[in-house]
């Protein structure tokens, strides 16, 4: 491993720059770092804490806090906040004009880049503003009749739950759901289990590429697979996958995924994106209707009306910052912090992590359970005690715990802290 000394690091930069803030510098900073680390593995540089120093200063994060609901939404690092002004101050000019006609053709480059991202054809990902807004284009635009069945998880995500109830309740279609009990000790195991629960009934699987529950990813390109030779429809809820761990679509192979791009990539808040298969665009409705002439193209789902172009385009400086830090580092990183809290909480009483440590079913996104204790006891008092912001899950779905998602503007310290404020509710109880 070749260690990243911030005196080395700071020398090899030019006079003026060794004394500019990392803001100042921004994505060239970044590349600057990530050059002392180039040949390292990444689970070498996950443990490299000059390196990652040097990638918390790019994020403006109140630091009074502890910040472990990055699984809500994550904050964008100071260059992307910037170019979402500078251009919110451009379209505010003339907007009819500014925002229109300048602003608005640039959103194909941001396409371009996406789709290279996800490694689909730019003609088959649409920009939205979140992955809801993506799964219900899916969910509200595929045709079904009467009696068909949808089979999803029972640890889906709540607004796309009430979705396709909805759509039961309007349309007389049938949900079901299919649950497992965290953690799995095998991927094949999901597979199976929507296998048994398939019906001749079944038209569509709904299922998540990682929970926002427990962060158990699932095996999309199997599950996908076994449906598509039975004729049975997929649709894939990435919304905490892309960004957070490295993969490609011809890794999943399915026909409709939509993500959200504030969490894991750091993009504006109100950003995200649905991809669709080019051969299936022309049969999937848009959320709000379009004109006929967009029948097959991709663009017929960003029919949404005046929308801030800004948050769009500030994706593209949202890429330059995952694309210079290195999915893969960043993977490294989150299973590195995971494992540091969660294995020194292993074996105190009543602790039982609901996720697995193969990092083929997890990264950045856990949870875990206390026996015996009130988990919302704990919430608040992490909070109250020690300004440790997380979530949790009481009886959902059947599971009982805490969600603990640190992120590359995270500490050890922080990671460390929480770890003993665990300890101490465990071995000597509340406060009185």
């Amino acid at each position: 491993m070749t260690p990243l000394s911030r005196r080395n690091f700071l020398g090899n930069l030019s006079a003026g720059a060794a004394v500019a803030s990392f803001n100042e510098l921004g994505i060239e900073r970044i590349a600057e770092a990530t050059r002392f680390v180039g040949r390292d593995a990444p689970e070498e540089v996950a443990q490299n804490e000059d390196f990652w120093k040097e990638i918390q200063q790019a994020f403006t994060v109140d630091r009074s806090l502890i910040y472990f609901n990055n699984g809500g939404t994550s904050p964008s690092p100071r260059i992307v906040q910037e170019s979402m002004r500078r251009y919110l101050e451009f379209s505010n000019q003339a907007p009819t004009y500014t925002m229109w006609r300048i602003l608005e053709p640039q959103r194909e480059g941001v396409r371009k880049r996406l789709a290279k991202a996800f490694g689909c054809d730019p003609e088959e990902l649409a920009i939205t503003r979140n992955a809801t807004e993506s799964l219900e284009v899916c969910q509200l635009g595929l045709d079904f009749k009467r009696g068909d069945e949808i089979l999803t998880t029972e640890q889906d995500y709540p607004r796309m739950l009430q979705t396709w109830r909805q759509r039961e309740r309007r349309e007389g279609l049938v949900i079901r759901k299919v649950n497992f009990k965290p953690p799995i000790d095998s991927p094949d195991k999901l597979v199976t289990m929507f296998e048994r629960a398939i019906t001749p009934k079944t038209k569509l699987i709904h299922f998540c590429h990682i929970t926002n529950v427990t962060g158990q990813i699932f095996p999309v390109k199997k599950i996908v697979q076994m449906a598509r030779a039975r004729g049975i429809e997929t649709i894939v809820d990435g919304a905490h996958a892309f960004a957070q761990f490295p993969f490609k679509h011809a890794d999943l192979d399915c026909d409709f995924y939509g993500t959200s791009l504030h969490k894991w990539l750091y993009a504006p808040h109100g950003t995200g994106f649905l991809h669709v298969r080019k051969n299936r665009i022309k049969d999937l409705w848009p959320l709000l209707p379009a004109d006929e002439s967009l029948d097959a193209n991709i663009r017929k789902f960003e029919q949404i009306g005046t929308h801030p172009e800004a948050n769009f385009l500030a994706i593209g400086e949202a890429l330059n910052f995952h694309e210079a830090l290195g999915v893969e580092r960043k993977a490294a990183r989150l299973r590195y912090l995971f494992h540091r809290w969660a294995k020194r909480l292993e074996g105190q009483k009543g602790f039982r992590m609901l996720t697995s440590y193969d990092p083929q079913q997890s990264c950045g996104l856990t949870t875990f359970t206390i026996d015996g204790i009130d988990l919302n006891r704990v919430i608040g008092y992490l909070f109250n005690e020690y300004r440790i912001i997380v979530t949790g899950f009481v009886n959902f779905a059947g599971v009982n715990g805490i969600r603990v998602t640190p992120n590359v503007f995270s500490t050890l310290s922080e990671v460390d802290t929480f770890a003993e404020a665990i300890e101490r509710v465990i071995q000597k109880g509340f406060p009185a």
